[in-house]
């Protein structure tokens, strides 16, 4: 089937954060802080275990206190960062400032790597005609990321959880973005790495195709596919 559109998720399919322990070296020498190694890892492996990076691993375990928050966490960007700094605040850092300062850190595009062939991949669907949107559970503003990297020109619209007040699976967040591409959903593709928020898109009559969240060394190929999925020949 050739389709004339197709979504993206953000995180895990077209880019992937940092690790913790970059996450947390980077903020610690803006700040000046001076943390031993071994402390810094003790750390990083902590704020990785409570879910704290937002891209990056899910919580272990979320507090009762933070349940219902981390549930609606991408309706807003309020929600968002109350979110993940609560769950930043599980561990007991230094320096109280950090916990606002690491999740300023993740929003910027420094913060995130795309994945080898994303911009191939986006640049062979600009060549084909397919309209190409981004659907993501956020809440901040990615397209800085996408410009950082050289990839806004390969886009065509945003449709962010936080700017909708809804969240996936909710089909009325691929409903709008099918709407941005002016296209009915039965001729677009959704890509992502969740099957649960980005199969969703299902429900809706799109199709639907699943990456594997890896870091970007270990997944240096896998959105080739959806070339051949969207009808426009061969990756060269």
């Amino acid at each position: 089937m050739t389709f004339k559109g197709v979504l993206f998720d953000f995180s895990g399919t077209l880019f992937r954060i940092e690790s913790a322990g970059s996450w947390l070296r980077a903020v610690l020498d803006e700040a000046g802080a001076a943390v031993p190694p071994d402390e810094v890892r003790r750390y990083a492996m902590a704020l990785a275990v409570s879910g704290a990076l937002p891209g990056g691993p899910a919580p272990e375990r979320v507090p009762p206190d933070l349940a219902g928050l981390w549930a609606t966490r991408d309706r807003s960007a309020a929600e968002h960062r109350a979110a993940y700094t609560g769950l930043a605040r599980q561990v007991e850092l230094p320096d109280p400032a950090l916990y606002d300062a690491l999740y300023e850190r993740h929003m910027t595009p420094e913060a995130w790597r795309p994945y080898a062939d994303a911009a191939a991949v986006l640049g062979a669907l600009r060549q084909g005609g397919v309209g190409v949107a981004v659907v993501s559970n956020i809440g901040w503003d990615l397209r800085p990321v996408f410009r950082a990297h050289g990839l806004d020109a390969l886009v065509d619209a945003y449709v962010l959880s936080y700017e909708h007040g809804v969240q996936k699976p909710d089909e009325r967040l691929f409903r709008a973005a099918c709407d941005e591409l002016g296209q009915d959903p039965h001729d677009v593709l959704m890509v992502g790495d969740d099957r649960t928020a980005d199969g969703g898109a299902a429900r809706l009559g799109c199709a639907v195709h699943f990456v594997d969240h890896l870091p970007v060394e270990e997944r240096p190929a896998g959105l080739r596919p959806v070339i051949a999925l969207a009808g426009c020949g061969p990756l060269v």
